[in-house]
């Protein structure tokens, strides 16, 4: 039996509930990707403690870089987030709003929460986010995304309060910044060293908070849908955006959450109706799916 049957066995509401048991039998004896530990290095009093390793990928950032300008643009390069966003942001304020015993139908269902935007773009999740009432902290690597960012977040005294700035989830690490919950939508399929990452979106989030995250499946379905149809025959996106080799699988993703500290609580996939131009929650996560976790209590 497949381990996850495609999780047909959840709840069929738009939370789509996962039991965090069914997952367990994935911890037993299992090494993934750079669990390693790393050689210990001779420490002296007078020797400043190395920084985490960097969850950047250079490459990725260019490519990003390159059509910064376009963010807001609905037709643009973009225009897959901006078709999909009311789909995740629907995932979100119901998760966060049951975790965080919230009213999902209050005008202001995040009001109280503060919440970081990890690898925001031009904040076209900061900003939705910030008119459900959550105090927003916006960041990304890009200077030109963030700069985009700001100028159309001050169109709107809703969104003018938003801070984004221009650095990564490791220097708030280092920071010492924490936050109710952690977002990380389409971003972990382009960084360097997705178990690091997690980790630093771990530390981030306060004991009990939650973190979510967005991303594409390593699955046959998904090259053939989001790499060749969308980018090379739909031209949805510029070509090269995603590598396959990048996605990652449900499971792995539930492994390097759980071993980061974050448990995985919710799971949903996306599914895209081409007669109407619009994105559903579905439990198929064969090929974009989002997941929200919770920071158990005695994580550091």
């Amino acid at each position: 039996m497949k381990l996850f049957n495609h999780l047909r066995n959840l709840n069929g509401t738009t939370t789509h509930r996962i039991l965090r048991n069914r997952f367990h039998p994935l911890f037993n004896n299992t090494k993934f990707f750079s669990d390693a530990p790393f050689p210990q290095q001779p420490t002296t009093s007078h020797v400043k403690p190395p920084s985490p390793p960097s969850s950047l990928n250079r490459n990725e950032l260019a490519k990003f870089a390159a059509i910064a300008e376009s963010w807001w643009d609905s037709e643009g390069p973009f225009k897959p987030l901006h078709v999909m966003n009311p789909t995740r942001l629907a995932f979100i304020r119901s998760a966060l709003c049951r975790h965080f015993k919230k009213d999902p139908y209050s005008a202001k269902p995040l009001e109280g929460l503060k919440i970081v935007d990890v690898g925001c773009g031009g904040g076209i999740l900061s900003e939705p986010l910030a008119r459900m009432g959550a105090t927003v902290t916006g960041v990304d690597a890009v200077e030109k995304n963030i700069k985009i960012a700001r100028l159309h977040a001050d169109l709107d005294p809703t969104t003018s309060t938003i801070e984004f700035c221009c650095t990564t989830a490791e220097k708030l690490v280092e920071e010492g910044r924490k936050f109710d919950a952690v977002m990380a939508l389409e971003v972990i399929e382009h960084v360097a060293n997705p178990s690091e990452f997690c980790k630093s979106l771990a530390a981030l989030t306060i004991p009990d908070g939650a973190t979510v995250i967005s991303t594409i499946n390593r699955s046959m379905r998904a090259y053939a849908t989001a790499i060749v149809a969308a980018e090379y025959i739909l031209r949805w996106l510029p070509m090269g955006t995603h590598e396959w080799s990048s996605f990652l699988t449900p499971e792995e993703l539930v492994l390097i959450l759980q071993r980061a500290g974050i448990n995985v609580e919710e799971m949903a996939g996306f599914a895209y109706n081409p007669m109407t131009g619009r994105w559903s929650l579905s439990d198929d996560i064969s090929v974009n799916f989002i997941a929200m976790g919770t920071k158990t209590n005695n994580t550091e």
